[in-house]
């Protein structure tokens, strides 16, 4: 389907509305999370939507080095914010930075092998990391629905009225709604939330008039990286998750666009993604993956253009050099944006669900590793202090339950899925060479 530069445009405009509330969240949930001022989350959320504009080109921009060369958006990865508030909390802002710095390398330098390493992350690890990323969220959003941790009205009727008020609103919209409007279902809620608020006297507007006309990117906003092993483990297990996710929409594109991938183009797509994130942590943004949401408009248009996806990068770069505009997004008050992110770390929950749900769950193997992975993810996050006793060294792997979680995932697939399966072929073989020589 051929389109002209007004189409090119439109569809542009509606790939960076289909994303924009994904791009726009995740730096508030995080900012939110560790602490920052409005000034500095104005200043994310600006940073965060430049980036993933740059971070679309790169990947669209198919060369020699990097790029997968398919109408691919890419935005901030939700299964990073329970992990970058974990560790902001524990270790500082710099330690986020530094963990993203050391993933995004690492993504880069493995990203020619990733592919002969999928095998390691069949369904039943990944859908069992994101599931517990999900599950270890919910406190995050119940804390804000009440009206955000150590607030003078914590718990307050007002706050629960309007935090259920709008995930309510999100509900009916999503129900009673099709295609587009309900593919934004969540950014209307918080504007629909926002806006009662602000009838209730929540809403506070000195970010915006406080919010600089132009945004200067500044290398190291928050202050120069630091490198610690735990967020950095964290931050490398998040991202081999997003690159298995990138390898399915890479999939879906390419039969979309009827268009061959060999295993030089998936090395050249992961290189783009950790040259990204590397590029987010040095301006101290996030990290980023491909969005699905992207590849259902894609799909819905029949539009299969890069220029498209070119127009909708430069969208977001021209957005994020307007802090005004991000600044609209700071004032969205923690009931407002806890009753939101119910139904968001929900459908992280349910994403994880769903990846499982292609597992064979007739078998008990695959049943255990999740239940132990599950099991111990949750629990090391609920009762950290548990392993507090063990030797430092042995602590790296049980201090955070995404990790712990994550690396039992790993091993038991490992013992009952990989080297099980081969040993039980081979005996399986024995056991048949012995009876052909007994009869």
């Amino acid at each position: 389907m051929k389109v002209n530069r007004w189409q090119t445009a439109s569809l542009g405009l509606q790939h960076v509305l289909a994303m924009y509330a994904g791009a726009v969240i995740v730096p508030l949930l995080v900012g939110g999370g560790i602490g920052l001022t409005p000034e500095q989350l104005t200043h994310l959320v600006s940073i965060d939507i430049l980036m993933c504009g740059i971070a679309t080109l790169l990947q669209v921009w198919k060369n020699r080095f990097f790029g997968i060369g398919l109408p691919v958006v890419l935005g901030c990865t939700f299964t990073a914010v329970g992990p970058m508030i974990a560790i902001g909390g524990d270790y500082g802002i710099p330690a986020i930075y530094g963990a993203i710095l050391a993933s995004g390398l690492f993504v880069i330098l493995i990203s020619k092998y990733f592919s002969k390493l999928l095998a390691f992350f069949p369904p039943v690890v990944t859908g069992s990391v994101v599931t517990i990323i999900g599950m270890t969220l919910i406190p995050t959003a119940m804390n804000n629905m009440a009206g955000g941790a150590g607030s003078s009205d914590y718990g307050s009727l007002s706050n629960i009225l309007l935090a259920f008020g709008t995930l309510l609103f999100i509900v009916i919209l999503y129900k009673y709604s099709t295609g587009f409007l309900r593919a934004i279902s969540i950014l209307l809620g918080l504007i629909a939330g926002s806006v009662a608020a602000a009838f209730m006297g929540k809403v506070n507007i000195q970010a915006i008039l406080d919010a600089d006309v132009l945004l200067t990117p500044q290398p190291f906003y928050f202050g120069m990286p630091s490198f610690e092993l735990i967020p950095i483990l964290t931050m490398i297990l998040v991202a081999m998750v997003s690159l298995v996710e990138s390898t399915g929409v890479y999939l879906a594109l390419s039969d979309i666009c009827e268009e061959k991938l060999e295993e030089k183009d998936f090395a050249k797509g992961y290189r783009a993604e950790g040259l990204a994130i590397v590029l987010g942590g040095i301006f101290n943004a996030l990290p980023y993956t491909t969005y699905s949401q992207n590849v259902g408009l894609i799909q819905m248009s029949g539009v299969r253009s890069k220029n498209v996806i070119y127009t909708a990068g430069a969208f977001l770069v021209i957005l994020g050099f307007s802090p005004k505009i991000a600044a609209l997004t700071t004032v969205i008050p923690s009931p407002v944006l806890g009753g939101a992110m119910v139904a968001m770390f929900g459908m992280v929950l349910s994403a994880g669900i769903k990846m499982l749900s292609k597992v064979d769950l007739q078998s008990q193997e695959n049943l255990l590793i999740i239940a132990c992975a599950c099991g111990l993810g949750l629990g090391v996050s609920v009762v950290p202090e548990m392993f507090q006793n063990l030797p430092s060294g042995l602590r790296i792997l049980t201090e955070n339950g995404i990790v712990a979680g994550g690396l039992t995932a790993i091993a038991l697939n490992l013992i009952f899925n990989v080297f099980g399966r081969k040993a039980n072929k081979g005996s399986g073989l024995l056991q048949k060479k012995e009876e052909v020589a007994s009869s």
